[in-house]
């Protein structure tokens, strides 16, 4: 085994590896930016040309799924990693060791750390400027810009860019979470109560995200156009850095283990003790542990309906399998058997209003509308049925969806400043922006323009040398994204 290898144990039983007394400050280890950054960049300091004193970059959406972005968790990500003093002498001591190491030579730019803490008290002195959190912006406009406010750290600005591109998660889930709601918006319009469009996507995705982190950045930022979740780290998130109470709300659910553990002979009597234990208010009952069309034909409609009418609430009734669209037809139409149905003003169906069905499974961007479709042609109004997604709204995307970029556009070099861009012949859809960029309304459309251009910026300034000059809050960006 390699020493770099060895286990904790390992290391501990071979005292004398060079090594083993390396240890990074627990209160450092991947919180500390000294180590949140690509290796490549730990070098750059030795790059740019002589005589840099400023670097100055932006951040931009080049277009992809969607023509339009809605900018959301930059806040978070200054707030937990880089307001402050966060630049310590133990974290630097660390970070030369680890970078020895890791390179094999010695790379790390222990000075220009040392400046940061000896110039400004291990605050960083860059300068960031950002449209407020949930505007919505179309593709190929400036979303962010930083630049160093002292030139012996020209170094720093593309050092964020690690930490700071993340902001393209929470980015892409709350703009494809908007398009999801413009979808279901469309439905409920034409076939029911559009006022009902913020409750009728749930966010199951949780269990399913790469990390805690990225479940309560994505999940937050999906809370931004719903109301719905059962992703409690959102809701964290959303208490501690936007100043929100509650961002969203759920109710009693069952899941497969709390029915199937009475056994398939007694899967009435599990849901029957669902409306007992619940006698009010909506709850949700995965009714496929077996058959759902027995459970809905048999065990609601007949055994458990007059339960189902007595009480004060609404059953909503889960299906989990199958492929959805049939399967919701289908189910629909089961229960509109079982327990009646009223045409409402726009010529659509609508089940008795205590029973609803939610889809779980398999919900994602796409097949979110063709459920909605099907459902459409069969005569069922949207009011029917609402939706949950884990992976389809938290997971299947990734930094191309919306084809997001940390690109230089200006540099100072000797008290000079010069415009920075590249354009690669091999493909024309990378060339980035030159010069210090703000955005302005052009006759009512967003435009990117120099700096030195007409027409206020709206780019707003939200940290400077370490502090968080601008804060927003979760009920204003919920405005600015409204469809």
């Amino acid at each position: 085994m390699n020493d770099e290898c060895k286990t904790g144990s390992d290391v501990g039983r071979a005292s004398a590896v060079p090594h083993s007394s390396f240890i990074i400050p627990t209160s450092s280890f991947l919180s500390s930016l000294l180590f949140l950054t690509d290796s490549y960049k730990v070098s750059h300091y030795r790059q740019y040309p002589p005589g840099t004193e400023r670097v100055y970059s932006y951040f931009e959406s080049r277009g992809g799924q969607f023509d339009e972005a809605v900018f959301f968790g930059l806040q978070y990500y200054l707030r937990h990693y880089l307001a402050g003093p966060i630049v310590s002498a133990a974290d630097i001591d660390a970070a030369e060791q680890f970078y020895q190491q890791h390179f094999g030579q010695p790379l790390f730019n222990r000075a220009g750390w040392q400046h940061v803490i000896e110039a400004h008290g291990g605050r960083l002195p860059v300068r960031i400027r950002a449209v407020p959190e949930g505007m919505v912006v179309p593709a190929h406009n400036v979303l962010m810009t930083i630049e160093n406010t002292d030139p012996a750290c020209y170094w720093l600005t593309n050092w964020l860019e690690t930490v700071l591109v993340q902001v393209w998660y929470g980015t892409t889930v709350a703009t494809q979470s908007r398009e999801m709601k413009k979808v279901i918006h469309g439905h409920l319009a034409a076939t029911g109560t559009p006022r009902q469009a913020g409750w009728k996507l749930h966010d199951f995705g949780l269990r399913g995200s790469t990390s805690v982190e990225s479940a309560a950045v994505g999940g937050a930022a999906h809370l931004v156009n719903f109301h719905g979740t059962d992703n409690v780290a959102a809701l964290v998130l959303a208490r501690e850095h936007y100043d929100c109470p509650m961002a969203g709300h759920s109710i009693p659910a069952a899941e497969h283990s709390t029915i199937t553990a009475w056994g398939e002979a007694h899967e009435v009597d599990a849901m029957r003790n669902m409306l007992e234990q619940f006698p009010s208010g909506t709850v949700a009952v995965v009714s496929d542990s077996y058959d759902v069309f027995r459970a809905c034909s048999e065990y609601w409609g007949r055994q458990l309906r007059d339960l189902v009418l007595q009480r004060d609430g609404v059953l909503v009734v889960r299906p989990d399998s199958g492929d959805p669209p049939q399967v919701v037809v289908r189910v629909l139409e089961l229960l509109g058997e079982a327990f009646g149905t009223q045409q409402n003003s726009k010529g659509f169906r609508v089940l008795d209003p205590h029973v609803r069905v939610i889809q779980g499974d398999g919900i994602d961007y796409c097949m979110l509308g063709t459920i909605l479709e099907a459902v459409t042609a069969r005569g069922w109004s949207a009011d029917n049925i609402s939706f949950g997604s884990g992976g389809g709204l938290l997971q299947k995307l990734n930094r191309d969806t919306l084809k997001f970029a940390f690109k230089c556009s200006s540099a100072t070099v000797n008290g000079h400043d010069r415009d920075v861009l590249k354009h690669p012949v091999t493909d024309p859809g990378k060339q980035s922006k030159a010069g210090r960029l703000k955005l302005v309304r052009d006759g009512g459309q967003l435009k990117t323009v120099a700096q030195s251009a007409g027409g206020e910026d709206l780019l707003q300034l939200v940290f400077e040398n370490g502090a968080i000059i601008r804060q927003t809050t979760f009920e204003e960006i919920r405005a600015r994204a409204t469809i």
